[in-house]
């Protein structure tokens, strides 16, 4: 058993180490001595891993450029030799390899001296099979020395070779551009060396989903409800230590599972021709208050109105179940649910790349989120002597059990507020009815189906139960046109904005036409766009966003605020988030005029907006 347990933490240590060797990008100054007035090179020689290429749109070099500055030198536009494939007029392919050309000039008043340059290279690398990675940048720091006339005369003849390399360079990529067209290339020319830099990029990848999966235990939709899992294993634990690691892999069974589930339902939309972002089903109020349903009775559970048992069981049995596979299994479904609402660091960058990839992989992927959510409690298992720590067992952990009821009770009331934000007031006291009758049922499951009591009234009183509680949902939930909140109009201020709702004074609502008037009036714009039923949002925009010194810290930038309500559907919204290579939300994002966005991660700070509030120009 103990050589078991070592060999599963050895897989799982291997696994967490595969990292993909990734591209390289060499940068080279030519000459490396000039005098005033005199051309010269910047040079990016990027490596192209088999398997991969980089295209470029001779109309629109958004992605892949080369760009430096320095006030002693003027630069020219950059040199891009042919497509060794020419796909079409608006996209050349580059394999292997591709150098690009930045020429420029030094002015003619530069002093004389060494000066340090700095060159950035963007680049959008894509695998042959149509998959991309996010677009990415590398940047090389250089040095040039401006030298008076006599001195740079003998580095004259090297520029011109320079150049004159430059146009060979061009003329050799037209050649084999010709070649290539007329020679189709074959698919399995090199199909090992393609086979494993995609499998290396995918094995990247998955590895991020397990990161992501193990820190989703620690985002705020989770956080609240670890303590309950933990009460579980110590009630296992002291019971019996031998079954920790049977109960740890049933939870992980109901976690994944569920994970299942999901990737399952993602995988029909996108067959129907639908997409869809993280967290989807929170924005369905059925699926809102099913959720909420099921956490109140789990709280009611945890402060003894009822123990969830078969009717005609002895009260040995009855203790069993308190702690019983069952209660695993769906304590790992219960923490799947919470978890569905939240994206945390790894999850938010590469849920894009995983949505791209085939059904089998996309099944994996979800698979590994659930892996990495449940990995901690499976190592528990395999490690039981952590559990040492644990005191015990004593009057310490009914307090303790009860305390967490009003836990969940909590954020019953938190997600009483995101049903009110999906549908009108009315439909509220129908859920707050419904709740009322749950528990009335619940707490007549928990009086009369004891051990105490004959089998028939415990079989009549369970019976009795359960259609309370189906037939109480189909008269007081069905949501009807008139439970529907009506969109409000808002009229817009002296700005010509529309302030958003919800949100301190100075946020306004966005879309896509506001954006880009403020962009052409070279405006910066800060971007949030959150949810209601979103913890992760709720906890940036009140620890960090919304605080009186984040606000004045936009006002003395100069930044312009924008909010957007991912609450309900919005497919504006939604589209606006993948095409920033998001899925879900909480989305934020810092736009300066004539740079690229600067994006944050799911779970923000102080220190993180300020570092890209000091990236706007002074005077902006």
């Amino acid at each position: 058993m103990q050589k078991k347990r070592f060999l599963f933490a050895a897989v799982i240590l291997l696994f967490l180490s595969t990292l993909l060797m990734g591209q390289s990008v060499r940068f080279a100054v030519s000459p490396a001595k000039l005098k005033a007035g005199e051309k010269g090179n910047i040079t990016a020689t990027l490596s192209i891993p088999d398997g991969k290429h980089q295209s470029h749109d001779p109309s629109d070099p958004a992605y892949f450029y080369l760009e430096a500055s320095h006030p002693s030198l003027s630069f020219g536009k950059t040199i891009y030799p042919k497509g060794y494939k020419v796909v079409s007029a608006t996209q050349w392919d580059y394999h292997k390899s591709v150098k690009l050309t930045l020429p420029f000039t030094v002015k003619k008043d530069a002093p004389a001296g060494k000066i340090k340059l700095e060159a950035t290279l963007a680049y959008n690398l894509c695998f042959d099979d149509g998959m991309c990675e996010p677009p990415d940048e590398a940047v090389g720091k250089l040095s040039l020395e401006i030298v008076p006339a006599a001195a740079a005369a003998e580095d004259a003849k090297e520029t011109a070779e320079t150049v004159e390399a430059v146009e060979a360079e061009e003329r050799e990529a037209v050649a084999l551009a010709a070649e290539e067209e007329a020679v189709p290339p074959v698919d399995g020319d090199q199909p090992e060396d393609e086979e494993k830099n995609t499998l290396g990029t995918i094995l990247k990848y998955m590895l991020f989903a397990l990161l992501g999966g193990l820190i989703l235990n620690i985002t705020p939709c989770v956080l609240p409800i670890l303590p309950i899992r933990i009460m579980a294993i110590i009630n296992q634990a002291h019971e019996d230590r031998g079954k920790v690691l049977l109960h740890t892999l049933i939870y992980s069974l109901g976690v994944l599972v569920s994970f299942a589930i999901l990737a399952g339902v993602f995988i029909g939309l996108r067959s129907a021709g639908e997409t869809q972002g993280w967290g989807f089903q929170n924005q369905n109020p059925m699926f809102n208050v099913i959720l909420l349903s099921i956490v109140f009775a789990f709280a009611l559970s945890l402060l003894g109105v009822f123990v969830l048992t078969a009717p005609g069981m002895n009260t040995a049995s009855k203790a069993t179940s308190r702690g019983g596979y069952s209660g695993s299994f769906f304590g790992g479904i219960f923490a799947f649910l919470m978890a569905i609402s939240c994206t945390g660091p790894f999850l938010g960058a590469v849920l894009p790349f995983a949505f791209k990839l085939s059904s089998p992989l996309l099944m994996l992927f979800f698979l590994l989120i659930g892996l990495g959510f449940a990995l901690p409690f499976i190592l528990i298992g395999i490690f039981p002597a952590a559990l040492k720590f644990i005191p015990k067992p004593g009057e310490w952990m009914n307090i303790f059990k009860e305390a967490m009821g009003f836990v969940l009770l909590y954020l019953v009331y938190t997600m009483l507020k995101t049903t009110l934000a999906l549908t009108s007031g009315a439909y509220l006291l129908n859920v707050l009815f419904y709740l009322l009758v749950l528990g009335f049922a619940l707490w007549m499951y928990g009086r009369f189906v004891r051990a105490e009591n004959s089998t028939a009234v415990q079989w009549i009183f369970s019976i009795l139960a359960l259609v309370i509680i189906v037939g109480g949902g189909m008269k007081l939930l069905p949501i009807k046109p008139e439970h529907l909140q009506a969109e409000v109009v808002m009229q817009a201020d002296e700005s010509g904005m529309i302030p958003a709702p919800h949100a301190p004074e100075g946020w306004y609502v966005f879309s896509p036409e506001v954006h880009e008037k403020l962009m052409a009036e070279n405006k910066p714009v800060f971007l949030d766009i959150g949810a209601e039923w979103c913890k992760n949002c709720g906890t940036n925009e009140k620890t960090v966003l919304f605080t009186d010194n984040m606000m004045q810290e936009f006002k003395a930038a100069g930044v312009t605020l924008l909010r957007g309500d991912f609450t309900r559907k919005d497919p504006v919204l939604l589209k606006w988030i993948q095409d920033h290579d998001r899925m879900g939300v909480p989305f934020n994002a810092l736009y300066i005029p004539g740079k690229e966005p600067i994006l944050f991660p799911e779970l923000i700070s102080h220190k993180m907006v300020r570092e890209a509030l000091d990236q706007i120009p002074k005077g902006e």
